[in-house]
């Protein structure tokens, strides 16, 4: 694992905490902070790391958005999902952005099944599976669908049905600092 710098480590996770709680709040990731994130993020490794550090930056910032977009072309997330990892991907290049995106999913996964089960909607959620799964094999015949996350986030009971991504973007950054802090004593010891 990459030791992550104490700066760039800093801005993410303070920008991931504000996302996690505008997400569970109100599930939305607001453009207000995913935009100056992105940017700042590629100026700081334009000017400290010069052309090789603004590669990297945009490395990031590709994979972070090319992770996720397909997921959201598909209605199942919404865009400052995508726009929030594309700008850790700024701030944290590659590979670090693919272990946030990792221990997120693996967040994410474990929320929605403790929803499943909390809810009692696993019938409705195998249902759903399918269409998912039905989805991806007509990707190019039909992106979306009427069911959008948008229209989700509307229902009553919108925090029994949805896994707020914002948040488990926090949790997976908090993981992956705790992991690199642990890793790098190891080393040194």
């Amino acid at each position: 694992m990459d030791h992550i710098p104490i700066f760039p480590a800093s801005i993410v996770l303070v920008a991931a905490l504000v996302a996690a709680v505008t997400d569970v709040w109100k599930f939305k990731v607001y453009n207000a902070l995913t935009v100056p994130l992105l940017l700042t993020g590629l100026a700081y490794h334009g000017i400290m790391g010069g052309m090789a550090g603004l590669l990297g930056s945009i490395m990031g910032v590709l994979f972070g958005f090319g992770v996720l977009v397909v997921i959201y072309a598909m209605g199942g997330m919404g865009a400052g999902d995508v726009k929030l990892m594309a700008a850790i991907g700024a701030w944290l290049g590659m590979p670090l952005t693919l272990y946030v995106f990792l221990a997120s999913s693996l967040a994410t996964g474990a929320y929605a099944v403790f929803l499943i089960l909390w809810a009692g909607c696993l019938r409705e959620t195998w249902i759903n599976l399918q269409i998912v799964a039905f989805r991806v094999m007509a990707f190019g015949h039909h992106l979306g669908s009427d069911d959008r996350v948008e229209a989700e986030v509307m229902r009553a009971d919108r925090h029994r049905r949805l896994v707020p991504f914002g948040a488990m973007v926090a949790v997976g950054i908090v993981a992956i600092i705790v992991w690199c802090g642990q890793f790098a004593q190891v080393i040194a010891h």
